[in-house]
């Protein structure tokens, strides 16, 4: 089974998420938005086939890290989540919550070795696209 398949988002605590999202927008170029911005890219085993990476700051006091207390998350792609938590849980990994579902994909979060809080995606990726499009218009 396929584990991971790669990162499907960088999300970081920022002081000021808007003006961290204009200051990268304004110096290196980033087409930001209220979420961050999304890298798009193309699968390798299918070119025709789009992939994204969601790169998004969130307000300092999010709880949306937590049980963390880190900074950041890191959202990994992966392709079958549902086979996937059944597999972490019988290695002893702590899944923090349970599987959510929307027409982009697939969600749920667990903890690594250390404690921090990472979240797992089984994308969508042409709903997601469709959410792009609507956000960049």
């Amino acid at each position: 089974m396929k584990r991971v398949t790669g990162i499907g988002g960088v999300f970081f605590k920022s002081q000021d998420p808007a003006k961290t999202n204009e200051w990268y927008k304004t110096h290196l170029g980033l087409e930001t938005d209220q979420y961050g911005t999304a890298f798009e890219w193309r699968q390798g085993a299918n070119p025709d086939k789009k992939g994204f990476t969601q790169w998004s700051p969130f307000k300092q006091s999010t709880d949306y890290f937590k049980p963390s207390d880190q900074d950041y998350m890191i959202n990994f792609r992966v392709d079958d989540l549902v086979a996937l938590v059944e597999q972490l849980k019988k290695e002893g990994v702590t899944i923090v919550d349970e599987i959510e579902s929307f027409d982009y994909g697939k969600f749920v979060h667990i903890l690594d070795g250390e404690g921090k809080k990472v979240e797992l995606w089984e994308p969508v990726d042409e709903e997601y696209d469709k959410m792009i499009e609507v956000r960049t218009q």
